[in-house]
């Protein structure tokens, strides 16, 4: 599994709206609306590098309203939670 964290930057007004459209499309597991440097955060979880680059590149660009953003892949969870199984059911 791929993990990923993608700090975005949001048009004025646009938070509640992009939120809601980031969290519909596949591959993205949450997204947080934050205090501080970005407008939101979103977690993403996919099966392989591909799946991941489509989305970053190609599916969150197209959400309006969002003004810029920076990926960051993990490498490694450190967690008390078992996130690897709880997020891999049906991923082949």
């Amino acid at each position: 599994m791929v993990t990923a964290i993608v700090l975005l930057d949001v048009e004025r007004g646009k938070v509640n709206d992009v939120a809601d459209a980031l969290a519909g499309l596949p591959g993205i597991s949450e997204v947080h609306s934050v205090a501080g440097r970005v407008d939101l955060v979103a977690m993403i979880r996919v099966s392989e590098n591909e799946a991941l680059a489509d989305l970053v590149t190609n599916e969150i660009q197209q959400v309006e309203g969002i003004t810029d953003t920076e990926t960051l892949i993990g490498f490694r969870v450190h967690s008390s939670h078992d996130l690897e199984n709880m997020f891999s059911i049906g991923m082949d």
